[in-house]
């Protein structure tokens, strides 16, 4: 059976509003050394945004967000920021910013598949289960 390997991770928020501090969670990042992973897994719920924010430019949340999962990704589609090493891509990706895409505190957990704990963070952070 495979060993564990330790994560870091950050939750990405959109802050339509940054001065009101309300936000929406849209995602995650992971970043795992050990297993040289790192990967953006994002789902902007539209809705949910506009009733926060009815004024928001979605084009321009998708345009950003898009960029996070570039950056991820690496290479040259997502700019100088995309060649740099994986490590270094992961901390401008969670670096303080007080824009309208931020980040979370960086939170760590211990998985075997760093992709299957992006999902499981997806699941219990970012998507809303809606009762019926």
């Amino acid at each position: 059976m495979p060993a564990h390997s330790s994560f870091d991770y950050a939750i990405i928020r959109v802050v339509p509003r940054v001065e009101r501090e309300e936000f929406i969670n849209v995602g995650v990042a992971l970043f795992c050394t050990t297993q040289r992973f790192l990967g953006v897994r994002v789902e902007l719920d539209e809705a949910r945004l506009k009733a926060l924010s009815p004024d928001v430019d979605l084009d321009t949340v998708r345009g950003h967000l898009e960029s996070f999962r570039r950056v991820s990704e690496g290479g040259k589609s997502a700019g100088p920021i995309g060649q740099l090493p994986q490590k270094e891509r992961w901390h401008w990706l969670v670096a303080p910013r007080s824009t309208i895409l931020q980040t979370g505190p960086v939170h760590s957990g211990l998985s075997q598949e760093p992709q299957k704990a992006l999902e499981h963070l997806m699941d219990t952070v970012v998507r809303v289960k809606h009762a019926r």
